[in-house]
C-alpha cells in the first residue's frame, strides 16, 4: 500500500495573516537582511481526527506560523479528507519518522503552502518556505518546529490596502 493510494482534498475554513508592529517590523527584517541573520519560523500544528468510515477520514488541522523577529504571523484552519483504501488511511495518520509530522500534515501543508506565500507577497513580508515541515529532522516536540531560512531582499514595490495606520491586516475565509 502507497500513501500515493489516498487522495487528499483539503477545506480551509479560517485563514489569518498579521503583519506585526510594521515599523518595527521592517527594521528587524532589514538588520536581518544586511546583517544576513536568518528569520526563523516558529510552526505550532494541530491534527485532529474528527469522522472515520470505511475508505474516508476526516481531520480538523491548525496551524500557525510566526517569525522571529516578529514580522508576521499566519494562521489556518480546516479540514482534510482522506479517501482511499482502510490500511493506506491509517498509514496517512501515522507520524514520519524523519520528520516527526504525520504524513497527511505534509499533504495538508502543500496546499496551505500556496495560500500563504500569496498573502505574504500581498502584504510585503517574508513568507514560510515550501518544505517547512521537513527543514527540522527531529523535532524537540510534536507540537512545535523551528526552522531556519534567509531573509528575502525587502520588496521593490508593497502592495497595501485601505489606511497608511493599518498595521495588521486580516484575511478570513
Amino acid at each position: 500500500m502507497s500513501r500515493l493510494d489516498v487522495s487528499v482534498r483539503v477545506e480551509i475554513t479560517s485563514l489569518k495573516a498579521v503583519r506585526l508592529d510594521l515599523q518595527r517590523a521592517e527594521a528587524e527584517a532589514s538588520e536581518a537582511t544586511v546583517a544576513e541573520a536568518p528569520i526563523k519560523f516558529d510552526v505550532s500544528a494541530r491534527l485532529e481526527e474528527r469522522e472515520r468510515r470505511s475508505g474516508k477520514i476526516i481531520v480538523l488541522f491548525a496551524l500557525g506560523v510566526g517569525t522571529k523577529p516578529s514580522v508576521v504571523k499566519f494562521e489556518v484552519e480546516g479540514y482534510a479528507t482522506m479517501t482511499g483504501k482502510d490500511d493506506a488511511l491509517v498509514k496517512m495518520l501515522e507520524v514520519d519518522p524523519k520528520t516527526g509530522v504525520p504524513f497527511v500534515f505534509n499533504r495538508i501543508y502543500q496546499h496551505l503552502f500556496t495560500v500563504t506565500y500569496l498573502l505574504a507577497d500581498l502584504m510585503g513580508t517574508v513568507y514560510p518556505p515550501p518544505d517547512l515541515l521537513f527543514l527540522n529532522k527531529h523535532p524537540t516536540s510534536s507540537d512545535s518546529t523551528v526552522t531556519e531560512m534567509k531573509a528575502p531582499p525587502p520588496p521593490a514595490q508593497q502592495v497595501t490596502a485601505g489606511s497608511s495606520k493599518e498595521e495588521a491586516k486580516t484575511v478570513s475565509s
